[in-house]
């Protein structure tokens, strides 16, 4: 007789693969505080020998353009006591301060990442005495396009709980994974710079509900960053 197939071996099946799978940990860290960090960690979506494009040459102007391209829209319908209502509903997803900050930081990453890793970077800042909000995600490039992944947009928690008190996951560890359920969606402008983003292979396996979008960063036009600050000269005198 043979072998019935059902949702339950299928799901068998691809908790196994997952299993087999690498995990997603970092493998050299670029930047850290309390409060940010960028790194980079070993990407479990490469498939065996299509690793991605690194590491690409690429400078903090054409970083910049990126992420100033990258847009937020909030759902039409709103509510007061879970979102931020002071925000327009569509935005530049980066700041720029941030914009300043992160583009040499991503561009360092970028030149050094192996084809088998991907760039992480973290960011929080508190709101209350007992909740934050994160900003976290990944990129990556394959050929002419960059891969940007914002798993967390001004996504809020918890501070982490005394130990013992409560078991809350360190979204330190995790930059590239959803708090929670994230609404809205992403577009890059200008528009005719984003390709469609479709997951294959592996990559299905561990697309939760991430937020990716797909630039062709060669063709924008670099964005100038101001000049960092001159170190202080040494004075004549002894």
């Amino acid at each position: 007789m043979g072998l019935a197939t059902s949702p339950l071996i299928a799901l068998a099946s691809i908790l196994a693969l997952t299993a087999c799978a690498r995990p997603q940990f970092p493998t050299k860290t670029l930047y850290e505080t309390a409060n940010s960090f960028v790194r980079l960690e070993v990407d479990p979506t490469v498939d065996a020998g299509k690793g991605h494009s690194h590491p690409v040459a690429i400078t903090a102007e054409q970083v910049a353009a990126v992420l100033a391209g990258i847009i937020v829209e909030e759902p039409v319908t709103r509510m007061p006591v879970y979102d931020d209502l002071s925000q327009p509903r569509r935005r530049r997803a980066f700041s720029e301060g941030e914009i300043v900050f992160l583009s040499p930081l991503l561009a360092t990453a970028l030149g050094v990442a192996t084809p088998e890793e991907v760039v992480t970077f973290y960011q929080t800042q508190p709101i209350s005495s007992v909740r934050r909000e994160v900003t976290s995600g990944g990129l990556f490039v394959r050929g002419e396009e960059m891969h940007v992944v914002l798993s967390n947009y001004r996504a809020t928690t918890h501070y982490r709980a005394d130990p013992g008190v409560a078991d809350f996951t360190d979204d330190r560890m995790t930059p590239m994974k959803p708090i929670a359920p994230q609404e809205g969606t992403l577009e890059f402008e200008p528009k005719e710079f984003q390709v469609s983003a479709v997951p294959r292979g592996l990559a299905r396996l561990f697309y939760w509900d991430r937020r990716e979008l797909i630039v062709q960063f060669r063709k924008l036009a670099a964005r100038p960053l101001p000049p960092l600050p001159s170190p202080p000269s040494k004075s004549a005198n002894p």
